[in-house]
């Protein structure tokens, strides 16, 4: 009866610890941010490679579709490429609470601020701006056995090199609310 309960017992360790393990071929994921999308009007389409279970490299492409005459939230980036890197603070392989380093090269629209009337205007004679930030980020991963991917992060940048510091913003935002799969 004792072999019986210990070989019982071994057999579900064994398979509880084979449920953890995610087979390392699937170290891929692609995802949409959802929040960039709708709120924004604005696609952003991410990359990440899983590079074991606690970290990952990824980049991110945003481009801003909302036309200057839009009310309405905006988003001050037309353009910005975002290369990644995230640790992961979880049993789950690449998944759970995540910290994350980035840099973005982007390129600004030519707003101002009114302070009078506290609003943005575009101004079609300030030119477009080119951009490099670095910044950090803090989020959450969830993935499904069948591999759809969910995340929600929030981060800020601060720019460091400006092709125009008179017509550029200082910091840069990076949220998301990202749906994906992970193959």
């Amino acid at each position: 009866m004792k072999k019986l309960i210990t070989i019982t017992l071994l057999f579900i360790t064994i398979n509880s610890f084979a449920q953890e393990e995610i087979p390392k071929d699937k170290s891929h994921e692609l995802k949409l941010n959802a929040l960039n999308t709708l709120i924004f009007k604005s696609i952003d389409v991410s990359y990440e490679y899983l590079i074991n279970e606690e970290s990952s490299v990824g980049i991110s492409f945003l481009v801003n579709l909302n036309d200057n005459d839009t009310d309405g939230p905006y988003y001050n980036e037309t353009f910005a490429i975002t290369p990644y890197y995230r640790h992961y603070f979880s049993r789950k392989y690449a998944a759970g609470f995540f910290m994350e380093g980035f840099g973005m090269y982007n390129v600004q629209d030519s707003y101002y601020y009114d302070y009078s009337s506290s609003s943005f205007y575009y101004d079609e004679n300030i030119k477009k701006t080119n951009n490099f930030a670095l910044g950090i980020s803090l989020g959450a991963k969830f993935v499904s056995e069948k591999g759809f991917a969910f995340e929600f992060y929030g981060g800020i940048g601060r720019n460091l090199f400006t092709s125009d510091s008179e017509n550029n913003f200082e910091v840069v935002p990076r949220l998301g609310i990202s749906f994906g799969y992970r193959f």
